[in-house]
């Protein structure tokens, strides 16, 4: 690790950080009451999830409605094998983790057979709260 990036961290730089993380988290619960006034607006002017959108002073004001379409994938299964439809579904085909793992102690399979197939995902954060 580099000796500039060490230096430049102290203690006023963390809590600054600390300082503008809760800054962040005051404005973003200022910014959602004042969104739900807007939609709240918006409900009586249009109607409950309608889009609309006005002017006011130099300000747009616009509400968009998104629709996301999905199947109540079970209950759709089940109607279409009644229909006798049957090419009409995927069968997803995926590990069982529980039976895999009784396989390995089993001594089935070797977790050495199914090392390269395991993922893992590694994800940075960070996390600084103000020492009490």
């Amino acid at each position: 690790m580099s000796g500039k990036i060490v230096k430049v961290i102290s203690e006023e730089y963390v809590a600054k950080y600390v300082e503008l993380n809760e800054q962040a988290k005051r404005i973003k619960e200022e910014m959602d009451k004042i969104k739900q006034v807007f939609h709240t607006y918006f409900d009586e002017l249009c109607g409950m999830n309608e889009k609309g959108e006005f002017n006011i002073g130099d300000y747009f004001l616009q509400r968009q409605i998104r629709i996301t379409n999905a199947f109540d994938e079970e209950r759709l299964v089940e109607k279409l094998e009644a229909l006798k439809l049957g090419d009409c579904i995927e069968y997803v085909k995926k590990p069982n983790e529980q039976k895999l793992e009784a396989a390995i102690q089993l001594g089935l399979i070797s977790e050495e057979d199914i090392k390269e197939y395991r993922l893992s995902k590694r994800t940075q954060a960070i996390s600084v709260k103000k020492a009490k």
